[in-house]
């Protein structure tokens, strides 16, 4: 089967790549296509947003297509960044600045009251109009500073309590088998699979 991969984010084409990589599919990337597609992403909910990327390149390519849109969700802040997170400092903000904007606004705050989730909700739309959706969360810490180079987003600063590292310090490896993604993707992975039993 062919499918469309909806994001033109090249971390996160490379993560759900790696876990996917056992099930008999094509993926294809922006890459492949003659121009890349921009989707404004003005949904209030990651919902939305999954949905909206998935069904515009659904209608570009006329395959299967499959988005996800994924946010940080910090108790201390309501919530916040959610479904702003990539653009939590602004909209050509780096990650650098997303988490330096989080960490400013978490200076001072007890140990306790600075827990979290990642969220990531992935939706597959299909030509027909069919579409399913798959979601995933992991629940965490926001420390203080940075710790960790492997990642992206705010990894560096997103602590796993279980294994007392930053996903940035775990590493791919284990990131893609326990993170909000990958709990979402296998969730997609297993519907894949049992419909291509069919």
């Amino acid at each position: 089967m062919d499918i469309v991969l909806a994001t033109q984010n090249k971390d996160k084409i490379k993560e759900i790549k790696e876990i996917l990589k056992r099930l008999p599919l094509k993926i294809i990337t922006f890459d492949k296509h003659s121009r890349e597609l921009s989707v404004d992403e003005d949904g209030t909910t990651l919902e939305e947003n999954a949905v909206k990327k998935a069904t515009s390149w659904m209608k570009e390519t006329g395959k299967p297509a499959l988005a996800d849109d994924s946010g940080l969700e910090v108790d201390y802040l309501n919530g916040e960044p959610g479904v702003y997170s990539s653009r939590f400092a602004g909209e050509n903000a780096t990650y650098a600045d997303n988490n330096a904007k989080l960490l400013k606004l978490m200076n001072g705050v007890e140990k306790e009251k600075r827990t979290a989730r990642f969220k990531c909700v992935a939706a597959l739309v299909f030509p027909d109009g069919k579409k399913e959706l798959f979601q995933g969360t992991i629940e965490g810490t926001i420390i203080t500073e940075p710790r960790g180079t492997s990642g992206f987003g705010y990894d560096p600063i997103f602590l796993i309590p279980e294994y007392n590292k930053t996903f940035a310090e775990l590493g791919d490896e284990i990131k893609n088998k326990i993170s909000h993604r990958a709990a979402a993707f296998k969730k997609v992975g297993n519907f894949l699979q049992k419909i291509s039993d069919q």
